[in-house]
């Protein structure tokens, strides 16, 4: 990294009102994401990239990259620089090839959570290793700080390219982590980018978890309200 070299903050892992267990208007996060100094958000709702879509058009003074958690039969992965969403319910090797097809970065999201119940298993992370791009090694909603290091160990006993984000689901989460890293024109140079950079965060603590559910269950049952009856 040359001393002259642009630093900017990138947050690699968010939700908006467009996953099913967030409620965070597009519009709330676009000033969230300003207010927490960030230069570029990845947006990775669950299965879809509508958020993704609306917020890169709403974006003014940080950049978007449109991504994916995408819900794979082997547990989530992240697919990003997407043009099209990724159906989810594939194997993990159908779920990378389909992110690759496209030119997409594979990240693998919280790995060795205790607290996920589709995080990554050991067995399939093994395998799929020879197709991963990334592997997320701080995510600021691990409810147990051993998580984060036992990825970061993972990933530097086998040269895997660091990433981290604050897995934000609500505006107050933006920014708890991000990698600084030297600024990057596009997809094919990220990964080079990403390499070089520094990963800063802090966890958002077992509140959020709590919030997390109640969101979830107050748009399910909005849902449920709107279907009408008989």
């Amino acid at each position: 990294m040359r001393d002259d070299e642009r630093l900017i903050r990138v947050d690699m892992h968010t939700h908006s009102e467009a996953s099913a267990d967030s409620r965070t208007p597009l519009a709330e996060q676009a000033r969230a994401v300003r207010a927490a100094g960030i230069d570029v958000v990845c947006a990775t709702d669950h299965n879809t990239i509508e958020g993704a879509l609306r917020l890169r058009e709403m974006a003014d003074g940080f950049r978007v990259i449109v991504g994916e958690e995408i819900s794979s039969r082997d547990g989530e992965l992240i697919g990003l620089f997407l043009d099209r969403p990724v159906r989810r319910d594939l194997s993990g090797e159908e779920t990378i090839a389909r992110i690759h097809d496209q030119g997409g970065i594979v990240v693998v999201p919280h790995p060795f959570s205790h607290n996920r119940r589709y995080h990554i298993r050991r067995e399939a992370l093994d395998r799929l290793l020879p197709a991963i791009d990334a592997l997320e090694v701080f995510n600021a909603r691990e409810a147990f700080a051993g998580d984060n290091r036992r990825a970061a160990a993972y990933a530097r006993e086998r040269d895997l390219v660091g990433a981290a984000g604050s897995d934000a689901h609500r505006a107050a989460e933006i920014g708890g982590a991000f990698v600084e890293m030297p600024d990057f024109a596009g997809r094919a140079d990220f990964l080079e980018a990403l390499r070089e950079g520094i990963v800063h965060g802090r966890l958002s603590g077992t509140r959020v978890h709590l919030l997390t559910r109640y969101d979830r269950l107050r748009k399910w049952l909005g849902r449920k309200r709107s279907i009408p009856a008989g």
